[in-house]
């Protein structure tokens, strides 16, 4: 870990930091830091602030915060206002992708102009995106992510269907198909594949954080007054369609081994989330593999510092521990920064930061017990289901690599099947492809590895003249 030692700076009196993210940790972090003095530059990736749980919806739009946010409604505004008063006091660069880095030089692109921003000090709080698990029909035209479907729902005020299936686990699950009934859409099932005897024995960590179960319990509770079917200990099966057709139907095996098909014309998938940090690994910042979790998250400290000097991470990019821990967080990193920078910090005010979290976490453990990602879905997937959706690589390819390659490392077995390689860059499918390859080898996942960032980060578009012959 990087330790509290003070930066170097080019210009001490005005260092130049940089934040990546408008959401709940960068907005915080940003107010914080303008308090001390110090003027950010914002980079969002979005038209505008909020993030993915509290999205504006586009100027022009008018639908109410309770109708968009549904229990956050309060939160939502609270960060938007926050973040208007901040805006014409800080350098915010909305609609901006950061595609790679170097020592102190962010590259940058909006709307096919590159950019090339300096900075002593960066944050990032680019915050997470779906964790997904594939099933045998998911590349069928009417298949989303959970994330996918709620931007859906907040940006365009849209159904991704007719009639909707949501299927996976974990809390976003619950949110977005109430999302979806208080809108008026038609939702055909809740399907979550966790047990309910797991949600019983991670009780004592839930309770936590009592508020927060109460409103997941609320969420239930809507859904079944509106009269959507909520099946728990589901085990997926099938996505069923066709190509002409895109998606029409979903079968699963419920908890007591009988089969269950819904029809339906869009499914929304998701298990959790995973965090972005393709940034921080371009950089050098070390990643552990967290076992809560089953997967690699960045290594931080306490407060947020990575194990590069002047690199510091909030958020769930850092530690996925929903919206109100990202705030919380990006409050503690700005204090962090300013404690590196030998600027004063109200100790009192950063210990009950500190004390906030440590309840966050417990809760976050208690989640992850409750709704645990299902990696044994991966053995059992058949061989012609498909695990990378861009480039179309069966489950049956990626096992005959490790069979016939020895490739047991997720980027050895990358290189031979060209898994991982398309348009997501493996952020739908690396994870469950790092399952199919350790259940194949017979090894832990961990033991498997991670898929390695590259630049871009994401596909951005390249201008290029033309010159005359």
């Amino acid at each position: 870990m990087a330790t509290s030692s003070r930066l170097d700076v080019r210009n001490p009196g005005s260092p130049r930091v940089v934040i990546i993210g408008a959401g709940p940790a960068g907005t915080r972090c940003a107010e914080t830091l303008l308090a001390a003095g110090i003027k950010p530059i914002l980079i969002d990736e979005n038209r505008r602030d909020g993030g993915q749980i509290y999205r504006r919806q586009p100027e022009g739009f008018k639908r109410d915060y309770s109708a968009l946010y549904g229990t956050e409604a309060a939160k939502a505004r609270d960060l938007h206002e926050s973040f208007d008063r901040l805006r014409p006091q800080i350098d915010y660069r909305p609609d901006t992708l950061a595609w790679n880095l170097t020592r102190g030089e962010l590259c940058c692109a909006s709307q096919g102009v590159h950019t090339v921003v300096e900075y002593d000090a960066l944050i990032l709080c680019a915050g997470a995106t779906d964790r997904l698990m594939p099933i045998k029909g998911w590349q069928l035209a009417g298949t989303y992510s959970l994330g996918g479907s709620q931007i859906a729902l907040k940006s365009q005020s849209v159904s991704i269907g007719s009639r909707v299936v949501f299927m996976g686990s974990g809390p976003l699950l619950y949110l977005v198909a109430s999302q979806y009934v208080k809108a008026g859409a038609d939702v055909a099932a809740v399907l979550d594949t966790s047990p309910f005897g797991k949600r019983v024995s991670a009780m004592p960590k839930l309770l936590a954080r009592p508020g927060l179960l109460f409103n997941g319990m609320k969420l239930l509770g809507q859904l079944y007054s509106a009269g959507v079917p909520v099946h728990l200990g589901v085990q997926p099966e099938e996505i069923i369609g066709s190509e002409q057709d895109g998606v029409t139907g979903v079968r699963v095996k419920l908890a007591n081994g009988n089969a269950l098909s819904v029809d339906c014309d869009a499914l929304a998938l998701g298990y959790h989330l995973r965090p972005e940090t393709q940034l921080a690994d371009l950089a050098g910042c070390q990643l552990r593999f967290d076992e809560a979790s089953g997967q690699w998250v960045l290594a931080v400290d306490e407060e947020g510092r990575t194990s590069v000097k002047g690199f510091y991470a909030a958020g769930d990019g850092a530690k996925i521990r929903g919206a109100d821990a990202a705030e919380q967080a990006g409050r503690l990193v700005a204090m962090a920064l300013l404690e590196d920078l030998g600027r004063p910090v109200d100790n009192s005010r950063q210990a009950e930061v500190r004390k906030s979290l440590v309840a966050m976490d417990r809760f976050r453990v208690g989640l992850a017990e409750a709704f645990p990602w299902p990696a044994a879905q991966a053995a059992v997937l058949p061989d012609d289901a498909i695990v990378c959706r861009c480039e179309m690589i069966s489950a049956g390819e990626l096992r005959g690599v490790v069979r016939e390659k020895g490739a047991c490392e997720v980027n050895r077995a990358k290189a031979f099947s060209r898994v991982g390689m398309g348009r997501c860059q493996g952020r739908y499918c690396s994870q469950a492809g790092a399952e199919v390859i350790a259940a194949e080898a017979g090894v832990p996942v961990e033991q498997v590895g991670r898929q390695r960032g590259q630049a871009p980060v994401k596909p951005l578009s390249m201008l290029i003249d033309e010159v005359a012959s």
